[in-house]
């Protein structure tokens, strides 16, 4: 794994120019009409400098504030060594790059949760396909002591995430706020890797435990806030006893729904954290989900048996999807 990943390091950074205007795409001095039918803008990242930018920041960079028109960033296969930044201002948004081991974008930060992000992505209707965020901070250097080192925040509402990968250790995946969709993901961790206030459904990602800790630290305030995570269909395998999760805020809400589990899953599956004698005020679920880490014979009394209109409810697309912007996203 070490010496792979000492491979991909070795890159090589280009530059090329781009602008937009009258509805025109301006690429190494000619200019280009946008097709006319085409549901977004394209533009081309290429490290090597083939494409419009050599960056992926660069390519945000060029797209203007408060736009009403979806552009779609490709980003050509290799390791893009940037902290990479989707504004407030800047919705409308596809990243998508040539597949999660190919396209992969890393960086090492860890000062703090919120400065360490390698992508943050703060803008609504924002689409990412088929790439890597990666915080080495701890998942190359082990020798580290272990800290917050975030290798994704997202915080825009109406957020989706196909076939991505996120890779850390502690404090992986920042669910932060916003209604998200993450399809066929790969999410890697110990320490509290996914967490947040996000209203969000996994369905089909890989989970993998790299060591013991905990899956999830969800944030929910309040029993009227609607947000929580939701796995369906999901794999949950990897090293070492991990906790389901921990609750973050007090009214903490988590559903595993026919997921299967290794034997990575600690026999009581959840934990109170910080929040003992109020786990009343918790939501932690389990159905349908089966592997050697499922018995839940020894699971904590207050995990929740939830009614099956309620796990229908928690599961169904709708808890995120009532607006049906999933079905009109352009790609």
């Amino acid at each position: 794994m070490l010496l792979q990943w000492c491979f991909w390091f070795a890159v090589l950074v280009g530059s090329s120019h781009f602008e937009h205007a009258n509805g025109k795409l301006h690429v190494s001095g000619r200019w280009y009409r946008k097709n006319k039918g085409s549901p977004y803008v394209p533009i081309l990242v290429d490290r090597l400098g083939y494409g419009n930018f050599s960056t992926v920041q660069s390519a945000i960079d060029s797209i203007p504030s408060n736009n009403q028109q979806w552009f779609c960033i490709y980003v050509k296969a290799g390791i893009y060594r940037e902290k990479v930044k989707i504004p407030y201002d800047k919705p409308y948004i596809i990243l998508k790059g040539e597949g999660k081991r190919r396209t992969l974008i890393v960086w090492g930060d860890h000062y703090s949760t919120s400065q360490s992000p390698t992508f943050m992505s703060l803008a609504d209707n924002v689409i990412v396909r088929s790439i890597s965020f990666v915080n080495t901070y701890n998942f190359l250097h082990f020798y580290n002591r272990m800290a917050p080192a975030v290798a994704a925040m997202i915080s825009g509402d109406k957020s989706a995430f196909y076939r991505c990968n996120f890779v850390g250790v502690q404090d992986t995946l920042w669910d932060d706020q916003g209604r998200h969709y993450f399809k066929a993901c790969t999410i890697q961790g110990a320490v509290d890797f996914i967490f947040g206030s996000g209203q969000s459904i996994y369905e089909g990602c890989t989970i993998k435990v790299l060591g013991g800790g905990f899956i999830t630290a969800q944030g929910r305030d309040s029993p009227n806030d609607s947000n929580g995570f939701v796995f369906k269909g999901c794999n949950i395998f990897g090293t070492g006893l991990t906790y389901l999760g921990r609750p973050w805020r007090g009214y903490s809400r988590v559903i595993f729904f026919k997921c299967y589990f290794a034997n990575v899953i600690q026999p009581t599956g959840w934990n109170s954290w910080n929040y003992v004698g109020q786990e009343n005020q918790i939501t932690y679920a389990e159905y349908g989900c089966y592997g050697p880490g499922a018995d839940s014979r020894q699971r904590v009394n207050w995990m929740k048996k939830l009614s099956l209109q309620a796990i229908n409810e928690l599961t169904s697309m709708s808890f995120i999807n009532s607006e049906n912007w999933i079905q009109r996203q352009p790609i």
